[in-house]
């Protein structure tokens, strides 16, 4: 039911039903440290493992290995004399609360292991969430793309219809219509946005294994550009070396 509000001049109306359904938001949830993070959440050591490789422990004042080294001593009972944080729990859930210390974790003299690379942390980011929370695999490879004449697909709305071309990317999805008489339709992505592949059947059937296997293509041919719609109608399909993480793309669905 709608009721009529007037507040001074201004007049507003409230829905009587709905705010019955409205809840308010439990408060964010702040952890002191690794340990009190395994404490209050009962985390596995597998799922901490996970956490840490992804760069979810990082708040915490640790590299993503510096954290998988700091699992096993989180995860340790340590019994009741040497537990730590035995006061009221609940006040570490204020939003008012002080953030983690991140000198409390420990610096780097404490683990042996050094940091990960830009293309480990991608591949950790990869195999844990199945995406990227840092550069795309195409922006580790652009330095040389480029000096091969490979566009980006944000630079194909840009460029003249009719012109040859090479693009690259990473293969999210593969097509090919019952309709569209052997035709095979590829969708290419990179670090600025995707470009749409049409396949001809006869090469199609001459790279027939370099489209279907390969997570990484760069494919040459002729873009269409017409009425602002951009794609490339391929004349050769090549595989390219990309960064070896499990690329999950929709195939034929």
């Amino acid at each position: 039911m709608l009721e009529r509000v007037q507040t001074g001049r201004s007049v507003s109306w409230f829905c009587n039903t709905c705010s019955h359904d409205w809840q308010i938001a439990p408060p964010r949830v702040r952890f002191r440290s690794l340990e009190d993070l395994v404490a209050r959440t009962g985390v596995n050591r597998e799922e901490l493992a996970t956490l840490a490789e992804i760069g979810a422990l990082n708040a915490f004042g640790y590299h993503r290995r510096e954290a998988l080294w700091q699992i096993e001593k989180a995860i340790r009972p340590a019994g009741e004399l040497f537990e730590e944080g035995t006061g009221d729990r609940e006040s570490f859930d204020s939003p008012d609360a002080a953030a983690p210390d991140s000198s409390r974790a420990g610096g780097a003299h404490d683990c042996p292991l050094a940091p990960m690379s830009p293309t480990e942390r991608l591949v950790a980011d990869y195999a844990g969430t199945h995406l990227t929370i840092g550069p795309h695999p195409m922006a580790l490879r652009r330095q040389e793309l480029s000096l091969r004449g490979v566009l980006r697909a944000i630079d194909l709305p840009r460029e003249r219809d009719g012109r040859r071309i090479r693009i690259a990317g990473t293969v999210i999805t593969r097509q090919r219509p019952g309709t569209a008489k052997g035709f095979v339709f590829l969708t290419l992505e990179d670090e600025t946005g995707i470009a749409n592949i049409i396949v001809r059947p006869d090469v199609f059937t001459r790279d027939r294994m370099v489209v279907l296997e390969e997570p990484f293509l760069l494919i040459e041919g002729r873009l269409q550009n017409q009425e602002g719609v951009t794609s490339v109608r391929a004349e050769r399909c090549e595989g390219i070396a990309g960064v070896p993480v499990d690329i999950e793309s929709h195939d034929f669905y």
